[in-house]
Formats: C-alpha cells, sequence, structure tokens
C-alpha cells in the first residue's frame, strides 16, 4: 500500500476532511490531495507532521512496515496530545469506543452526555478544579 493510501485512510479514520487536515499540520489542501493520490512526494519534514499527527511510523507511511503503531505506544488510544486535542475538541472521540474507559468512570460519562451542555461545562470545571486541588496535595506531600 502506498504512502498516499495510508494517509487517506489514517484521515478519513479520524473523520476529517482534507482541509481540516492540511490546516492542521500547516500545508495545502492542493498538496495534500496529491499526497493522496501518489501524484507527489511529500519531503521528511511533511512526513514527520503526518507520522506525529496521526502518531505512526515513517515507516507505516512509506510502506516499509503494516505496524503504525510507534515503538513503546502500543496502545491505540494512547495518542499525542495534539491529536487527543483535535479529537475531543472536534467531537471525533467516542469514549464508548476506548477500551480504557470502564466501571465508574463509563458510568459517570454515560451521565455526563445525557445533560445539557451548560451543566456538562460546570460538572467538568469543578471536577478539574478538585484534580488540580488533589494534583497540588500529592505534590506538597511528596516533599
Amino acid at each position: 500500500m502506498a504512502y498516499g493510501e495510508r494517509i487517506s485512510i489514517l484521515r478519513s479514520k479520524m473523520k476529517m476532511t482534507q482541509e481540516e487536515l492540511a490546516k492542521r499540520i500547516g500545508i495545502t489542501r492542493a498538496a495534500l490531495s496529491h499526497y493522496e493520490k501518489d501524484r507527489r512526494e511529500p519531503d521528511y519534514e511533511t512526513l514527520e507532521k503526518f507520522a506525529d499527527f496521526f502518531d505512526v511510523k515513517i515507516d507505516y507511511l512509506l510502506g516499509r512496515t503494516d505496524d503504525p503503531t510507534p515503538l513503546g505506544n502500543k496502545n491505540p488510544y494512547d495518542v499525542t496530545p495534539e491529536t487527543k486535542t483535535y479529537i475531543v475538541a472536534e467531537g471525533k472521540y467516542n469514549f464508548q469506543d476506548d477500551p480504557q474507559v470502564t466501571g465508574e468512570l463509563r458510568e459517570l460519562l454515560d451521565t455526563l452526555v445525557t445533560l445539557p451542555t451548560d451543566e456538562q461545562k460546570r460538572i467538568i470545571e469543578q471536577a478539574l478544579v478538585y484534580a488540580a486541588g488533589l494534583k497540588a496535595k500529592n505534590r506538597s506531600s511528596e516533599k
């Protein structure tokens, strides 16, 4: 499988348009289209941007391996902070598909999504403040 097809498949899996992906990695939509159709080869810097964004090996993009997972990253939900931010911000993440979301966390999220948006935001803000307090407390007790 050629690099263009792999880039296209990864983009589709994230439910992104060419325009969205191009903007995220700093290239034009036309350039991305040429890469996906194997009409143009991305330079190394652009390959790095694709690999970092999709959290895959460059060798995977180039077709040298069929294993897209970077070394030391064997969980598909462990992605780069930039990718995680995009997935969550754009509503492309579904916690029900995440095997790490189980038990009480799943119950909490199931309940949270049934609430009106303003209440969701209020609860999330309160939870973040509480979590920040716990982190600070743990840091001070470690000293």
